[in-house]
């Protein structure tokens, strides 16, 4: 009867578009939070709250512009700098950056190196690239460096990385050293199985940037797997590890 009841009293308070907040004390009385709210666009917000400074907005893996959309709610005066490599979704990328002055794009891979590089073109939202050829649905696509569109686009910090890359994240942000000193927020599509040999599980890539200084602060769109409710997926966010949000512990 108590979760009945507390399952209705959701429904009506989800209608109206807000969520359930659960408070919990410690023994000094120290409040924490369990939020329901574990949306993209919730960690965004949060980091909005906790004014973390972004001048220079790099979405990685950007499609049609739509993630950079979202975030421009909460990061309006930051400039945006879209890198995207399946060409099918140029044509949007186009409109995109004539609607908004803060806005530009290549199309491209990112990578640790320039050049072209294999992609797999078979899903137009889930496109990734390796160093070896893909069985079916390849082709070859330029790809630059993170450090080098900085350098040459003059785009300033401090930054915010994206990147949604399916398994290809650790070449990224190895050519995005320079840039990643600069960076004050990292969000990343992390996995808890292989999706390729070179992918790092969610453990092994948080232990990475933390030895680039980066510690999590963040998680949201947590996904399982349907055919045996595996956690398979989640977005981290992650701030800098000498960041006032690690001054205290409670």
């Amino acid at each position: 009867m108590v979760k009945l009841l507390r399952s209705t009293i959701k429904r009506i308070i989800n209608s109206f578009g807000y969520d359930l907040t659960k408070i919990h004390f410690n023994k000094q009385n120290t409040r924490f939070i369990q939020t329901l709210s574990a949306s993209t666009e919730d960690g965004i917000s949060r980091c909005k709250k906790k004014d973390i400074e972004i001048s220079t907005v790099i979405d990685v893996g950007a499609s049609d512009g739509r993630w950079t959309k979202m975030c421009m709610k909460y990061y309006s005066k930051s400039s945006y700098f879209l890198i995207e490599a399946q060409q099918p979704h140029e044509e949007n990328l186009i409109k995109f950056k004539k609607k908004y002055k803060n806005v530009d794009y290549i199309i491209s891979a990112a990578g640790n190196r320039q050049g072209q590089i294999y992609f797999d073109v078979s899903n137009i939202l889930f496109g990734r690239a390796q160093e070896e050829a893909f069985e079916k649905d390849c082709i070859k696509v330029p790809v630059t460096t993170i450090d080098h569109e900085v350098r040459v686009r003059s785009l300033k910090p401090p930054f915010l990385i994206k990147l949604d890359t399916h398994g290809y994240e650790v070449p990224i942000l190895e050519g995005a050293r320079e840039t990643l000193g600069k960076s004050n927020i990292l969000i990343l599509e992390t996995y808890f199985f292989k999706l390729s040999k070179n992918c790092l599980k969610f453990y092994d890539i948080c232990k990475y940037l933390e030895n680039k200084g980066f510690y999590p602060i963040d998680m949201v769109e947590i996904i399982h797997r349907p055919y045996d409710y595996s956690l398979w997926q989640v977005d981290m966010y992650f701030t800098r590890s000498d960041g006032n949000e690690f001054i205290h512990n409670f």
